[in-house]
């Protein structure tokens, strides 16, 4: 770490044993925790927490804020005093109106005495900000990190913060840890900018894939009112003549026909809406993770076919004003 740190354009190097978003679910749901003085009311289940180990400059690499207390150091040890650096939610739910630093929280899972991580009492020295580094959509996260030199080190993963290309530094990354150790694999070396465009390409292959099925829908359904309002024009076109002859406005006829346009496709949002509802909780009692959409979608999607609707009416309502009286009154 401090050899790469000399590299030209390094600004921070870092040691982790997990990489945001690419290492999710590595360690499962979390691992119970204590905190000191909270008294679990009954039925209340244990807190969990994600348990990362770090090295020092760690949160300065990945540019997170250290709200309250220190950073580690390279003085926190094996022999030194346990400490840890918890995040944001996790001392505002464990230390509520209190401040957290210099508190003392232990690990209480059971699984703890199979990875030999010792359940002593551990010093908060710090308070970082939330980062979700499981999910991409962020939510609240409960972390506490732990100096490397006080834990095992199962895995090592570098993190370098560069103000130039980072890519250009892999190469010079690599010859220093094989110029101290030739058989030390070096593996997956990207941004994390590129970690997480490599999770979203799923979600954004189906975003536009879905897209794609949408665009096409919206199309049918602007040809469709356009066609149906077309065929009503045309099988009305003594009662438009027969209407200018009167002396109604070209502009009324227009009116008329964008507002059939208009109420045919409320009448068609109320329906797919109703329809729609009915589908996801019948999908929601067969499937988990089932949800209604948001007010803003619906209404976004409603707002989109009501355009698409009076844009689809307005070829028809204009052929409709056009129409040759004289022409109207003979056809008939």
């Amino acid at each position: 770490m401090r050899r790469i740190s000399d590299l030209p354009g390094v600004d921070n190097v870092a040691l982790s044993t997990f990489v945001p978003w690419r290492d999710g679910g590595k360690f499962g749901p979390g691992l119970e925790f204590a905190g000191e003085g909270h008294v679990r009311v009954p039925g209340e289940e244990a807190p969990r927490a994600r348990f990362r180990t770090v090295s020092p400059r760690y949160f300065a690499s990945l540019g997170i804020p250290i709200i309250a207390g220190r950073d580690f150091t390279d003085a926190d040890r094996e022999a030194s005093e346990p400490v840890v650096i918890v995040s944001q939610s996790l001392a505002q739910r464990t230390f509520p109106n209190q401040d957290a630093v210099n508190h003392h929280l232990t690990w209480t899972d059971p699984v703890m005495k199979f990875i030999d991580v010792k359940t002593v009492p551990r010093r908060i020295i710090g308070i970082a900000a939330d980062v979700d580094d499981e999910n991409v959509v962020a939510g609240p996260a409960l972390t506490v990190y732990h100096p490397y030199q006080q834990e095992q080190l199962w895995a090592g993963n570098l993190l370098v913060r560069a103000h130039t290309n980072p890519y250009t530094l892999v190469q010079p990354i690599i010859h220093t840890i094989h110029d101290m150790s030739a058989d030390q694999p070096v593996e997956h070396p990207a941004t994390l900018e590129d970690v997480r465009a490599e999770l979203l390409a799923p979600d954004r292959l189906n975003t536009l894939v879905f897209g794609g099925f949408a665009a096409v829908a919206l199309a049918i359904a602007v040809v469709g009112v356009a066609g149906v309002l077309a065929f009503s024009v045309s099988g009305r076109t003594r009662e438009f003549g027969i209407r200018l002859a009167v002396g109604s406005q070209p502009r009324h006829l227009v009116m008329g026909v964008i507002t059939e346009g208009v109420v045919m496709a409320v009448a068609g949002v109320i329906a797919g809406g109703a329809c729609g509802f009915a589908l996801t909780r019948l999908a929601g009692s067969y499937f988990q993770d089932v949800q209604m959409p948001g007010v803003v979608p619906v209404a976004g999607s409603a707002i989109v076919l009501l355009i698409a609707a009076i844009i689809a009416s307005v070829l028809p309502a204009i052929r409709a004003a056009r129409v040759d009286v004289m022409q109207a009154l003979r056809s008939e």
